[in-house]
């Protein structure tokens, strides 16, 4: 990265020593945690140009994941046998997290690939809606709508320091921002790399990637196992963060919101989620008590279809045409 964006990511992390607030450092990394989610989106809607609705499912796995490593579970498998699980350290549960989220989104890619356009969206929601069900159901694994509660923070290893719990707002806010930082590092370079021309090729002409010999569903599948291990470190972060978990976290407005912030903010771009999740993940924390209810939504609706009017390809995109033109 040049000077300017390590200028900003500076700036982001100056933020609890400038403003020590804790309601302003819960909303950013609330924000934050979004912004990582958008991140992973916009590998696959952005560079693949495949809109998957069923998102939010990778952020929820992510969730009950961690969740279940950090407390322990014990539960029947049939013919009278048990499974246990100790509770293990949360530095453990985030891992799980992500390689259970890669685990789902390597088979939803072998099955969901295989189609394309609105048969892939359908595949997809209706993923997102079997995990809501199952962790509804399964109330023994889960605790179903009593939810899991008691989730233990985030706790780093510190040379001198042992474990130490990141309990603070402004360890919280720093650690969200470093899983960030890293997640926009690691599409940055997959975008960069062979995988992601090829990916980029098979979004502007599938059938002439195809004829030069691209192994398309291989490339899918490969961005669709990042992107799902990105949003389960999200879900992990905020399941840890929240301190609780329930099947709620696989809504369907979690995925809305995702590509929300993808779509605005310029998909296609690197620092689109970014700029996007920034705006419309502060925008309902800014009109807290300064308007009704009903009027935020509309608000936020209003403000969406602004930014989709007048910069169609998104703010990152539409601010670097008119930074051309003028120069």
């Amino acid at each position: 990265m040049s000077n300017a964006p390590w200028a900003f990511v500076a700036a982001l992390a100056a933020v609890p020593v400038l403003v020590p607030n804790p309601y302003v450092l819960a909303v950013l990394t609330l924000a934050g945690i979004f912004v990582i989610g958008a991140i992973s989106l916009n590998l696959l809607l952005g560079y693949t140009g495949q809109l998957s609705l069923g998102h939010g499912a990778f952020f929820g796995l992510g969730a009950y994941a961690s969740a279940l490593t950090s407390l322990g579970f014990d539960i029947g498998i049939g013919f009278g046998l048990r499974l246990r699980v100790d509770p293990q350290p949360v530095w453990l549960g985030f891992l799980m997290a992500i390689l259970v989220a890669c685990a789902f989104g390597w088979m939803l890619g072998r099955l969901a690939f295989r189609v394309r356009g609105a048969y892939f969206v359908i595949i997809t929601i209706c993923f997102a809606q079997v995990l809501r069900m199952v962790a509804l159901n399964w109330v023994e694994l889960t605790q179903g709508p009593m939810a899991l509660i008691s989730i233990p923070p985030v706790s780093l290893w510190l040379p001198g320091l042992g474990v130490v719990p990141l309990v603070t707002k402004a360890q919280t806010y720093w650690l969200v921002l470093a899983v960030g930082v890293l997640a926009f590092l690691l599409v940055r370079q997959l975008v960069e790399s062979r995988i992601g021309r090829a990916l980029i090729a098979l979004r502007s002409n599938e059938a002439l990637a195809r004829s030069v010999g691209i192994p398309v569903t291989h490339y899918l599948v490969v961005a669709a196992v990042v992107s799902a291990g990105i949003a389960g470190a999200a879900g992990s972060l905020f399941a840890h963060y929240m301190g609780i978990v329930d099947p709620d976290v696989f809504m369907f407005i979690y995925t809305v919101t995702m590509v929300i912030m993808v779509v605005t903010g310029g998909k296609g771009t690197l620092w689109g989620p970014v700029v996007g999740g920034l705006i419309f993940g502060l925008i309902p924390d800014l009109l807290r008590g300064r308007a009704a209810p009903e009027l935020q939504w509309v608000i936020y609706g209003v403000a969406m279809i602004l930014f989709v009017m007048f910069l169609p390809r998104g703010i990152v995109p539409g601010v670097q045409s008119l930074l051309r033109r003028r120069a």
